[in-house]
């Protein structure tokens, strides 16, 4: 027999080793039980996880992208914004369509320091240093307030120019509305800009007038008109970048002989502007009605018909870039043009002046940028199709000032719309300076559109006094 404690200890051990063997088995009897809804936790788990990384990575990777200098497209800003039913302004606050605000904050210090400098010169009198300082801070940093505001208020008090200096103090408040200076000084000379505006357009009227009142069948307003007929479509195609010049272009269009050394796109460039000008003269000056959609179309399709046949009076099916802006994806471009057409027929627009609703028509046209090709070509058109509705000659845009024209553009991308309005007002007038000059008894030959010196001086308008035609 064994001792007692050996037999109790032999015992015990046999009743614990029974409990975990029973233990084990209720476990492993368990085990599948517990299984299916421990792998479904764990998908889920594992599925929300996924989700969470790849909006990071997708986030990370849009701002990269951002600070690599793209930007996601911005549409242009509502009615309410764009304020385009006021007669006198016509701005666009606290937009940066179009201005990549990473360019914007480069060469801050530098800039800064230039300013500094600049206020310095012009506390010192020396105000041709101070401008050129002022010009290279606004370079390095063309989205700092302070620095757009200073520039102005230089412009405004030493060089007397109240409307350039209104555009700096708009664009300073664009990038901060709440800037106290700028938008003490904004309100302060914002009635000479309106004002300035108004007379510009009445006289831009009272020229119109005069021309209408030259008979349809005066044998200069005819050489005229035929000289702007080929100087407009010279224009037109230079801006794009066309080498082919005044002569050239004459030809083209006269013999349709095709000119030695210059590409077969620089040829079907000048033969679709000219099948588009045809028809719009042709079709859709006199006609009575709205703007359709398919009047659009149908210029494009014109334009662009001797260089892409297939995209011709087509929308683009794909993503372009143009410069700072980026236009709108294909997937949008029919709704922003049927809200384009709209506001083209309605009665707000039509009320305003004819040349504000031309600009702005001409921006809004390009700012959607529709088609692949011929975009600024149309919008030009388009323009000029409403001027000339409301008695006024064509545009001509010089191909000498295509940087201007990008710029202000540019600028109305950016927030202020007036400075390109203002600029198609300028040239509206220029062209009607050129036919009362050609048409007057004083002339003895069609003006020479082409002329520089006719368009960098204001004071070679025109004045209109007691019915006669003076060059000051």
């Amino acid at each position: 027999m064994l001792p007692t404690w050996i037999y109790r200890y032999c015992v015990h051990y046999a009743k614990a080793t029974h409990v975990n063997a029973r233990r084990r088995d209720d476990t492993y009897d368990m085990t599948p039980k517990l299984l299916v809804p421990l792998v479904i936790i764990l998908g889920i788990a594992i599925a929300v996880i996924s989700t969470l990384l790849t909006k990071y990575i997708s986030a990370d990777y849009s701002e990269q992208e951002f600070r690599n200098g793209r930007s996601i497209f911005v549409p242009l800003s509502s009615e309410s914004l764009l304020n385009v039913y006021d007669d006198y302004m016509l701005t666009i606050p606290g937009s940066n369509t179009g201005l990549d605000e990473a360019r914007c904050t480069a060469s801050t210090a530098e800039a800064l320091a230039s300013l500094h400098l600049a206020l310095e010169m012009k506390r010192s009198g020396k105000p041709d240093k101070a401008i050129k300082l002022f010009q290279h801070a606004v370079a390095l940093a063309p989205c700092h307030p302070d620095i757009l505001n200073y520039y102005g208020e230089f412009l405004e008090h030493m060089q007397n120019n109240v409307i350039k200096a209104n555009e700096f103090y708009v664009r300073a408040l664009t990038y901060e509305p709440n800037h106290v200076g700028a938008l003490i000084n904004s309100q302060r000379t914002a009635r000479v800009v309106e004002e300035h505006d108004r007379v510009m357009l009445r006289r831009i009227d009272d020229k119109r007038n005069t021309l209408s009142n030259i008979p349809d069948n005066n044998a200069a307003l005819i050489r005229a008109k035929k000289e702007a007929y080929f100087q407009h479509i010279y224009h037109t195609v230079g801006i794009e970048g066309n080498t082919m010049n005044l002569a050239q272009t004459r030809a083209i269009v006269e013999t349709r002989i095709a000119v030695s050394g210059k590409s077969i796109d620089e040829h079907n460039e000048i033969l679709g502007l000219d099948a588009a000008m045809k028809y719009i003269n042709a079709t859709l000056v006199n006609r009575v009605g709205s703007i359709s959609m398919k009047d659009i179309l149908e210029i494009h399709r014109r334009v662009l018909g001797h260089v892409d046949p297939v995209e011709g009076g087509q929308f683009r099916r794909t993503q372009v870039y143009v410069g700072g802006h980026i236009p709108p994806g294909p997937g949008d471009i029919h709704y922003l043009m049927e809200q384009f057409i709209l506001w083209l027929n309605s009665e707000q627009a039509i009320r305003m002046h004819p040349v504000r609703y031309a600009a702005l028509a001409h921006y809004k046209l390009v700012h959607i940028h529709p088609f692949t090709d011929g975009n600024g070509r149309t919008s030009r058109l388009l323009m000029n199709m409403i001027l000339m509705q409301a008695g006024y000659p064509p545009v001509i845009i010089h191909k000498q000032h295509r940087h201007k024209y990008y710029e202000y553009l540019q600028l109305a991308n950016a927030g202020d719309v007036r400075p390109f309005v203002r600029f198609i007002a300028e040239c509206t007038e220029q062209t009607l300076d050129l036919f009362l000059w050609a048409t007057s008894e004083f002339s003895r030959e069609v003006p020479a559109l082409s002329q520089e010196t006719l368009f960098t001086d204001k004071h070679n308008t025109i004045i209109l006094e007691d019915e006669i035609l003076e060059n000051n």
